[in-house]
């Protein structure tokens, strides 16, 4: 970052947009130590106006902005693509293009959607990419954008995101088990579940090092951020469903993760058994040695992050 984009003798500005996200909820507090935080929900900033995408930058002059905001209806996205390539493509490069003027940094997530899912083992950043939806395709043309800009950038690919908040597929396997006998969950997708705040807590380690200038020479690519390890949808919905046994007698808060479940066992059936209007990769499992060898975060085997999200909502 060069002088004009930060005062020794002002605080840190952080801009966060998607505040009321997975991601982003979760990045207005792990971020609150490093300065000032200014966290923006989609009805404070709807990154489908662009000119208030500009508007906003330029008025509030951050020295790095963590876009957490995304239009990720995978589905709706196929009759939506206009707004989704608006969103996912057009806004983060309008970000970028308006840092490049102030020496700001652009922290941008993007997804394992880029790969076409054929690939033998963990992708790398360096593969080839070919997405296989309106969503995968449109958030590789915002990867793009922000290269093309050429302002100082991290672009953060992780996968199937979770939390105990927010729309997600934790959530959603809690509620179809209290009203079903047994799941029928995807057999042959696999990818690595990764919690939201795992993801925050990742992403304020960068800032930290980014704000201390000991990586500078790193500030502009793309890194995975993933959980380590695998599993299929039905291997998640089962270690849902197994943690939640594990935990149910703790006293909860809420109904939603309070009581017993009806589910107690979940069938795995093929991707063309369940069919989407958007094209799913079967494999979804990214390396994160990139991330590791240059910043030197270790990410954590999902399984313990999914006992540690449960055990966050069940308390």
């Amino acid at each position: 970052m060069n002088d004009s984009a930060a005062n020794a003798n002002q605080p840190v500005r952080l801009l966060v947009t998607g505040a009321n996200g997975q991601v982003g909820w979760n990045l207005e507090r792990t971020l609150a130590p490093l300065g000032e935080v200014i966290a923006l929900t989609r009805d404070q900033l709807d990154l489908a106006d662009l000119d208030a995408v500009v508007q906003t930058i330029r008025e509030t002059r951050p020295q790095i902005v963590i876009n957490a905001a995304a239009y990720t209806a995978v589905d709706k996205a196929e009759s939506e693509p206009e707004l989704a390539h608006t969103i996912n493509a057009l806004a983060p490069a309008r970000m970028a293009t308006e840092l490049c003027k102030t020496g700001g940094v652009l922290i941008h997530y993007s997804t394992d959607y880029v790969f076409d899912g054929t690939k033998q083992g963990e992708y790398v950043e360096d593969d080839a990419t070919g997405p296989l939806s309106v969503y995968g395709r449109t958030k590789l043309e915002g990867e793009q954008g922000i290269a093309a800009a050429g302002c100082a950038h991290l672009v953060l690919r992780t996968s199937w995101v979770y939390d105990v908040r927010g729309k997600n597929f934790l959530r959603t396997v809690l509620r179809l088990a209290s009203e079903r006998d047994e799941l029928r969950m995807v057999g042959d997708q696999f990818g690595a579940p990764t919690w939201a705040r795992t993801i925050a807590e990742a992403t304020t380690a960068m800032v930290v090092q980014v704000l201390r200038k000991t990586n500078q020479s790193k500030l502009r690519g793309v890194f995975h951020l993933t959980s380590a390890g695998e599993t299929s949808w039905a291997g998640f919905a089962k270690a849902i469903l197994e943690d939640y046994e594990d935990l149910v007698d703790w006293p909860a808060e809420t109904g939603e993760f309070g009581g017993e479940l009806k589910a107690r066992r979940v069938v795995e059936i093929t991707t063309a058994e369940y069919p989407t209007p958007a094209t799913r990769p079967h494999n979804s499992v990214l390396s994160n040695a990139k991330i590791q060898a240059a910043f030197g975060i270790n990410m954590p085997e999902w399984r313990s992050q999914l006992r540690l999200a449960m055990q966050d909502a069940i308390r």
